[in-house]
């Protein structure tokens, strides 16, 4: 049987259109980064309606950018990230490129 390690959290997300984003807080079960060009936040959806679980903080349940120093097998290992606006509405502010 295979252990689940801790993934890195969500620390502040900035990007108040998220309807996981309450008051800089990710409340969004997981999320997923990567695109070909940069570090998007694919969990991003912005709806009249919050969602996600009030008692949680996100954690990076993917990451797609292999290119980044804290990629390791598509896996995220920095210490915790933050979200927030640059090339979309909602990217990883913590990518750091090799």
């Amino acid at each position: 049987m295979t252990t689940a390690m801790e993934m890195p959290r969500v620390q502040e997300c900035v990007v108040a259109a998220c309807a996981y984003n309450h008051t800089g807080d990710c409340h969004a079960f997981a999320i997923t980064i990567g695109s070909t060009d940069h570090a998007h936040c694919h969990t991003f959806v912005e709806m009249p309606v919050r969602g996600g679980i009030d008692t949680m903080i996100a954690q990076v349940g993917a990451c797609q950018r292999s290119d980044c120093r804290h990629n390791a097998d598509l896996e995220c290992h920095a210490p915790a990230i933050r979200v927030g606006p640059d090339n979309d509405m909602a990217d990883c502010m913590t990518y750091a490129s090799r």
